[in-house]
């Protein structure tokens, strides 16, 4: 005879009770109000059921009529259930209070428990934002103190210029010629009586005063 396995926990065994008691019990929609002592009812009714056990009835039935949609169901001029979906008779005004009560209280705490989870939340993104922040600025720095140094402070100093005496103006003395704020190397080709003609590196000649030219 093959082993027949209970059922593994109290969603599926109020689906069960369910399937075997649809005009009491219901998995969707608004819970109709129970009849006083269903338990020991259901627990008659299923003492041969291998699937379940009377203290698997007994968490599942808390679970159902703790449930939100039951409280709900549980409203003035309701009427409780057997387990063939008979009435029991109308709610009594305490039982009612009763369940909006529970019903207030369990939305509270589980307001409360999702406040504290986007407290939480909020705190943790804001602890990632600052690490992000905080590397990235150590990566910026890093990046900042790696970079090479400019290599105009390596470049050598130019050095100094220095006019030419009247015996060092001779032809094929090579000299630099004073153009504006720089020097031009050039040959004395041609010496005149005030000016010295100079061929220039790129083959050009021109004449100077012998005062623009510097060794």
């Amino acid at each position: 005879m093959e082993k027949t396995e209970k059922l593994a926990s109290s969603k599926q065994v109020i689906a069960y009770i369910a399937e075997r008691f649809p005009k009491c019990f219901t998995i969707e929609g608004e819970a109709r109000p129970l009849k006083i002592g269903i338990f020991q009812d259901l627990a008659e009714r299923l003492s041969d059921d291998p699937k379940v056990s009377k203290t698997q009835l007994r968490a599942a039935l808390r679970q159902y009529t703790s449930s939100w949609r039951y409280l709900h169901g549980v409203k003035p001029g309701a009427n409780r259930v057997d387990l063939d979906g008979n009435s029991c008779g109308e709610l009594e005004q305490e039982h009612v209070d009763h369940a909006k009560k529970e019903l207030a209280e369990s939305k509270a705490r589980v307001a409360e428990r999702r406040k504290q989870q986007q407290a939480e939340k909020n705190a943790d993104d804001k602890s990632k934002k600052a690490f992000k922040q905080k590397k990235s600025t150590a990566n910026g720095t890093k990046t900042k103190a790696s970079k090479p140094k400019n290599t105009r402070v390596n470049k050598k100093p130019a050095q100094p210029r220095r006019a030419l005496s009247a015996d060092e103006v001779i032809v094929g003395k090579d000299v630099n010629v004073n153009m504006g704020n720089g020097n031009m190397p050039a040959t004395i080709v041609e010496i005149n009586k005030d000016e010295v003609r100079v061929r220039l590196n790129n083959g050009l000649t021109m004449l100077v005063k012998a005062e623009h030219l510097s060794s």
